[in-house]
């Protein structure tokens, strides 16, 4: 069942990522803090969920010893929703996965340790990777404003910064992610449930926040129940979470390189249903990152 699991978080959370494009909006400069009211709430709902199924007893505190892993997580993709503004969910969502080589260079630093041939390869065929898209992505962005006979989408009219807000995103998840290796494995300063329900709970406040932002101080339209698009994302966010528990239990070698992969299927997803167009050099730098995060996810697992 281990494989199954793998498959179905790896399109759950490819198809978060083409509903976490389409619920954002470049003319609303607020679109990513309503995507993380949805997300929030949605996550409330799991925590309170996942406390009474399980049995599971919570002490608020573990909110306050976890924060620093939860800011970074939090801050990470709201960053990321932001840009899913101005860049295409093809080029963001593999970068934005890249956040692997960001933790495992940092654990390797702090925590050092002997680093096989598949480890170092994959860390530089994504570095590479990463690079050759923002260079790919700039050669874009220029060629589409010298073309003045037509209108350029707004999306890339960003440039440099469309392209940074994935890498941000990368960078600040990887140290969330080396922060939660701190806290859950070198230190053990807390355990997995808590850290979840913290992580959750913590994300219900942001969301709680940014709604009482939205509706008290922008007096912003924002009905929650009709906003679909990011109400399935983050029921997806979600979703994928649960099935991910399941598949590394049952077989975490090869089912982290497989669910590392939903990058994938955010990129077919986005073909079909968001009509978005690459280059071939396109197609091939996506590929070279997706390779090195497969790569990373075998050595992960091992």
């Amino acid at each position: 069942m281990w494989f199954i699991f793998s498959i179905l978080t790896a399109v759950a959370w490819g198809a978060a990522n083409l509903f976490y494009k389409k619920g954002s909006d470049p003319s609303d400069k607020y679109s990513h803090l309503k995507i993380v009211t949805m997300v929030g709430f949605v996550m409330g709902i799991h925590a309170i969920s996942y406390m009474f199924i399980k049995g599971v007893s919570f002490d608020p505190f573990d909110m306050i010893r976890y924060f620093p892993v939860s800011f970074m997580y939090i801050l990470s993709m709201t960053i990321g929703y932001i840009g899913l503004r101005y860049i295409e969910l093809s080029i963001a969502a593999p970068v934005q996965n890249s956040s692997g080589a960001v933790s495992a260079l940092l654990l390797f630093i702090f925590f050092p340790r002997e680093m096989s041939v598949i480890e170092i390869s994959g860390m530089i065929i994504v570095t590479a990777g990463v690079i050759g898209l923002a260079v790919l992505e700039k050669q874009a962005d220029t060629a589409a404003l010298q073309a003045s006979n037509q209108v350029v989408d707004k999306k890339y009219q960003i440039g440099v910064l469309a392209i940074t807000f994935p890498i941000l995103y990368s960078l600040i998840d990887g140290l969330g992610t080396f922060a939660d290796g701190i806290y859950l494995d070198e230190l053990k300063l807390i355990s997995e449930d808590s850290a979840l329900l913290a992580y959750e709970f913590t994300f219900l406040i942001a969301a709680i926040l940014s709604f009482l932002y939205l509706k008290l101080v922008k007096k912003e339209k924002f009905v929650i129940f009709k906003e679909r698009d990011k109400g399935f994302a983050a029921i997806l966010e979600t979703t994928g979470q649960f099935f991910y528990v399941f598949a590394m239990a049952g077989n975490a070698i090869i089912a982290a390189p497989l669910i590392a992969a939903h990058g994938i299927f955010s990129v077919i997803l986005s073909r079909v249903f968001l009509k978005e167009v690459l280059s071939a050099r396109q197609y091939i730098m996506i590929a070279i990152v997706m390779l090195g995060i497969i790569l990373l996810g075998i050595t992960e697992g091992g």
